[in-house]
């Protein structure tokens, strides 16, 4: 027998207008995702002089944090499985009106909370975080109802379906950290914490990072989809190699599950990285510029992660290794994977929109200004740099300049990349005419 056709991931979205989004609802995600990228910078720049001897409390340093996992990750993260996963897996988009209203919801949201967490003032804060919680429950019903009537792509939907039980875990400590903040615990400090980074960091983030990769990175090198059973086998590692830490951080032989948890993850990062591999080998555009050293950045920053992880289970210390950590895994691996794919998928999105009642419709490059993601990429690496060698100088005085300067740094990258965004939608409208408007 003839063995079936591979199926081009580069045809799903121009295959699928009938399940394309109004242009306004993903967009209005990932432009929030770009101005909570700058507020980011901004808040680690007020609290720069706290960065050396920050330990978790409150203040800026935490504000900064949250704009940039809950306020840019997340939130983008939101934008493009709300409009990607209808895509792959093959059904109807869901209920415009109700994305529009989880919007609305959740920006509003994420930005009171990161002001709650700047002022230290616990009341803002748990108004914001009741905001993101209804929001992100939103997020996991429409999430959950698409991959209920999924048709194909089973690696894509383990993630997802792991990506939600994550996501209840995250709100679950979210609540234990603001009853910790307003006096009402329900976990001990170091279990809620623990519980938190890595439901929302690895759970939520990383599964839909690993999932969303065997849709977009095809999709850009036009290549065939990755074989299903090794997303399978390196999705279900991923998912063991987060029960087995969330154990470990509840208390449970924590030694014992941390090694077991590194030695999983590390399975689950080699079989992700030769899919990886192996669809750009296949693919008709191997190299995609700025995009993939972004992307590849972001899988050597996981690596290091890991090993980090190892050398802190060993007994390494724990304060400047953790930071390290924590740099290595939202601002390397996450947030450089981010850029890598909103710089292609934003053209190219933006490009099938505009292409809607067109003869000659605008290509992506066309819709792009370039030199400012070229300075945007140097910024990032920059800024990360600078915030990983204030972390290990021992002089808190230089700490605290480096930590400046990588604030100073990274907004002006954030920066370039919203000049990026701005000029995407200039040129959006005007090849549209005026574009469509958004539901309310």
């Amino acid at each position: 027998m003839t063995p079936p056709a591979r199926r081009l991931a580069g045809g799903f979205l121009a295959g699928a207008g009938s399940r394309l989004l109004p242009a306004s609802l993903p967009l209005r995600f990932f432009g929030a995702g770009v101005v909570f990228h700058a507020g980011a910078w901004l808040a680690l720049l007020a609290g720069a002089a706290d960065w050396p001897h920050w330990h978790g409390g409150l203040g800026w340093p935490l504000a900064a944090l949250h704009l940039i996992t809950l306020g840019t990750l997340l939130c983008c993260a939101i934008g493009a499985s709300l409009q990607l996963l209808p895509v792959a897996t093959r059904q109807p988009v869901r209920s415009q009106r109700l994305m529009a209203a989880l919007w609305w919801v959740y920006v509003p949201g994420v930005a009171l909370l990161a002001l709650g967490m700047g002022r230290a003032d616990p009341h803002w804060m748990a108004a914001g975080a009741a905001a993101v919680l209804v929001a992100l429950a939103l997020f996991g019903a429409l999430l959950a109802l698409n991959l209920r009537g999924a048709r194909g792509m089973p690696g894509v939907v383990l993630h997802g379906w792991g990506a939600l039980l994550a996501l209840a875990l995250l709100g679950f400590s979210a609540v234990a950290l603001v009853g910790l903040w307003l006096g009402r615990p329900l976990l001990d400090a170091a279990a809620a914490r623990g519980l938190h980074l890595l439901a929302g960091a690895f759970g939520v983030m990383g599964l839909l990072v690993f999932g969303l990769a065997y849709v977009l990175l095809p999709m850009f090198a036009l290549a065939p989809v990755p074989d299903e059973r090794r997303q399978l086998a390196s999705g279900a590692a991923t998912v063991v190699a987060i029960a087995l830490a969330i154990g470990a951080a509840l208390g449970a032989a924590p030694t014992a599950l941390r090694l077991a948890a590194i030695t999983a993850g590390t399975l689950a990062l080699v079989l992700h990285l030769q899919l990886m591999r192996q669809t750009l080998a296949a693919g008709m555009r191997r190299d995609f510029g700025r995009a993939l050293v972004l992307m590849r950045i972001g899988w050597g920053s996981l690596a290091l992660a890991l090993l980090l992880a190892l050398a802190l289970v060993l007994g390494a210390p724990a304060e400047t290794l953790g930071r390290l950590f924590g740099i290595a895994v939202i601002g390397g691996w996450l947030l450089s994977f981010l850029f890598g794919v909103l710089q292609r998928i934003l053209p190219f999105l933006a490009s099938m929109h505009a292409a809607r009642g067109q003869k000659r419709p605008p290509t992506p490059s066309a819709l792009t200004l370039d030199r400012p993601l070229a300075w945007h990429l140097a910024c990032h690496l920059a800024a990360l740099g600078l915030l990983a060698a204030a972390t290990l100088t021992a002089s808190t005085a230089l700490a605290g300049m480096l930590a400046t300067a990588a604030a100073l740094v990274g907004l002006a990258g954030a920066l370039c990349f919203g000049v990026f965004f701005a000029v995407l939608m200039q040129r959006l409208r005007q090849a549209r005419g005026g574009g469509d408007r958004p539901p309310n």
